[in-house]
């Protein structure tokens, strides 16, 4: 399996479980099946790659003046345009799209931050020396 698709896969694994537990939390988010919600995710994940850099590109007066918290209303419509456009995942209102939002925003964090954290530490291997590189370009630590 290549890197990508890993990450890919990874990626998409992660949102569905913050969208699924957002559904629990916030009243107005639901979804009939599991497989509805596998394709809102992945709907939502398209949505995110594609369209939310264009909208935050025409959004970004407003970006500025808010100092960023717009984006939160961006992160908002794509996932009441989600509940739209999938069959069998609902989101009733604006208001109930920005709290999920906002909270599928932070479960993804957390959750990214709690499964990548050996990628954010350094180690280095007692009794085995930095490894120099033939560039000269300073030390390179084995991670």
């Amino acid at each position: 399996m290549s890197p990508s698709l890993k990450k890919f896969l990874y990626s998409w694994l992660i949102n569905t479980f913050a969208v699924l537990i957002t559904a629990q939390l916030v009243h107005g988010i639901r979804y009939d099946s599991i497989t509805a919600l596998l394709v809102a995710t992945l709907v939502l994940g398209v949505l995110n790659a594609f369209l939310r850099p264009a909208l935050m590109l025409l959004s970004l007066p407003f970006l500025i003046v808010t100092l960023g918290l717009f984006t939160m209303v961006i992160n908002a419509l794509l996932l009441y345009w989600v509940g739209n456009l999938v069959w069998g995942f609902h989101v009733d209102s604006f208001w109930a799209a920005f709290w999920g939002a906002l909270l599928v925003g932070f479960i993804s964090l957390f959750l990214n931050a709690l499964t990548n954290r050996q990628q954010f530490q350094v180690v280095v291997r007692r009794g085995q020396p930095l490894k120099r590189r033939d560039d000269d370009d300073g030390p390179v630590i084995d991670v």
